[in-house]
């Protein structure tokens, strides 16, 4: 019964490491998504393709913060920056 207890808690420390892997290549693709959009939207010749970018830009901000809300609710005991 002790090493059934004991395996379940591998797995979950297991999958709790994965899913911190997870958040973090997320994070990652949103910054360099976010990176490539603010560097679109500065370099913009007109107002179409510069709001089209701000739109991009806004939405990568969201998708950041829906990130954070996910990560929180999966670990609510450490803080969100």
């Amino acid at each position: 019964m002790k090493s059934e207890l004991h395996s379940l808690d591998d797995l979950g420390l297991q999958m709790d490491l994965q899913l911190q892997q997870l958040f973090h290549q997320l994070n990652n693709q949103f910054g360099i998504i976010l990176a490539h959009a603010e560097l679109l939207e500065s370099k913009a010749s007109n107002d179409i393709s510069r709001n089209r970018a701000s739109q991009v830009v806004l939405s990568v901000l969201d998708a950041i913060r829906t990130t954070r809300q996910l990560h929180q609710l999966h670990e609510p005991s450490k803080p969100v920056l």
